[in-house]
């Protein structure tokens, strides 16, 4: 298996880490959106959120809430933007958090794609229970 995260995790790839726990690296983004966008990556290959176990989720996002303050009171920002891909728009599929820096006026607006309304109330309605039929069975 070719994954470039694995490879910085390893140390094999230079890359500027930031934070580094015994299940989670952080590393500075090569193409970022912003000075100080941040990767944070599991130590072990795990492709999606849904992939990770259990017992590793708090410890992964309590890692991202530090990345996320030290991102603002470092660096000066007046907020984040914290994203995960699954699958699509995943360029390395290898599960990572993007914790990026943001500013009043940075020109980063909302989402990066168009939003799409509902074709109607019932497709709403319909929609809300579907989910909600699945999580039933969870």
């Amino acid at each position: 298996m070719n994954c470039i995260f694995c490879e910085i995790v390893a140390g094999k790839i230079k890359a500027e880490v930031v934070w580094r726990t015994e299940a989670a690296v952080a590393f500075l983004d090569h193409r970022p959106l912003f000075p100080g966008h941040i990767l944070l990556v599991p130590e072990r290959h795990i492709v999606t959120l849904a992939d990770l176990p259990t017992a590793q989720v708090a410890p992964f996002f309590q890692s991202v809430q530090k990345l996320e303050h030290a991102v603002e009171k470092a660096l000066g920002a007046e907020g984040t933007f914290i994203a995960i891909n699954n699958h699509v728009s995943q360029s390395v599929p290898h599960l990572h958090v993007h914790i990026v820096p943001r500013r009043k006026g940075d020109g980063l607006k909302g989402f990066f794609w168009p939003r799409q309304k509902y074709h109607s109330d019932e497709h709403l309605a319909e929609t809300a229970e579907k989910l909600r039929a699945f999580m039933r069975e969870q």
